[in-house]
C-alpha cells in the first residue's frame, strides 16, 4: 500500500507535468538519434527515376548514376526537376535577346556523378561537337529547355541546346565557342 505522501504526489498537476515533459524528450532523443544516420543520405540520393514520358537526352560514358542498362535517360520533367538557372543574351543564330532557362550543365553532370575531363554531344541532325567541362566550370553554360518561358521546338534550336551566356563575356563569341553550342541535343556521352 502506498504511503499518503507518495499517493498524494501522484495526483500533484506538476508530478504528472514533470512526467510528460519527461517522455516528450525521451521521444524528441528517440527521433533525434534515428535521423543523425540518416541526414547523410538527404544529399546523396542515388536512385535516377525512369522516365515516365518520352526520353529527349540520353546520357552514357563514364558515369554512376543510370535508370535504363548503363544509360541515364530523362524526359522533360525530369530535367525540369534539376535546379534550374536563367539568363538572357543574345546567340549568333537569332534574333534580339531571349530569356533562356534550364539547368546548368555542371548540375546535370554532378546528378550523374560523371567524372571526365570532356563530353562528346550529339544533335538530332548528326552534329557533334566535343566540349571541355572546364567551360562548364568556368560558365554558367545551361542545357536550354525554355526559350521566352515556351519549350523550344526542334524548328528552333530545340528541344534541348547546350547554351552559353554569350553576352556576359566577350571570350565567348569566338569561333571555338559557337562550335560548341549544341542544338537539337540528344545525346551526351561523357568521356
Amino acid at each position: 500500500m502506498l504511503s499518503p505522501f507518495v499517493f498524494k504526489a501522484f495526483k500533484s498537476k506538476s508530478f504528472w507535468r514533470e512526467v510528460l515533459t519527461v517522455k516528450a524528450l525521451l521521444i524528441w532523443l528517440a527521433v533525434l538519434m534515428t535521423s543523425i544516420p540518416l541526414a547523410g543520405y538527404a544529399d546523396t540520393d542515388d536512385e535516377l527515376a525512369v522516365p515516365d514520358g518520352p526520353v529527349i537526352l540520353t546520357v552514357t560514358g563514364n558515369i554512376d548514376h543510370t535508370n535504363v542498362a548503363s544509360e541515364a535517360q530523362f524526359d522533360r520533367a525530369m530535367l525540369e526537376a534539376l535546379p534550374q538557372h536563367e539568363f538572357d543574351t543574345s546567340t549568333p543564330w537569332t534574333e534580339g535577346i531571349s530569356h533562356y532557362r534550364g539547368p546548368l550543365m555542371r548540375d546535370l553532370l554532378a546528378r550523374l556523378d560523371a567524372q571526365s575531363d570532356a563530353v562528346h554531344v550529339t544533335a538530332l541532325n548528326g552534329y557533334e561537337a566535343e566540349i571541355p567541362v572546364s567551360d562548364f566550370e568556368t560558365y554558367d553554360v545551361i542545357l536550354a529547355l525554355e526559350k521566352d518561358q515556351k519549350a523550344i521546338p526542334i524548328r528552333e534550336y530545340g528541344p534541348l541546346w547546350v547554351l552559353y551566356p554569350f553576352d556576359q563575356d566577350e571570350a565567348l563569341l569566338s569561333e571555338k565557342i559557337r562550335f560548341r553550342a549544341v542544338w537539337q541535343v540528344m545525346h551526351i556521352d561523357v568521356r
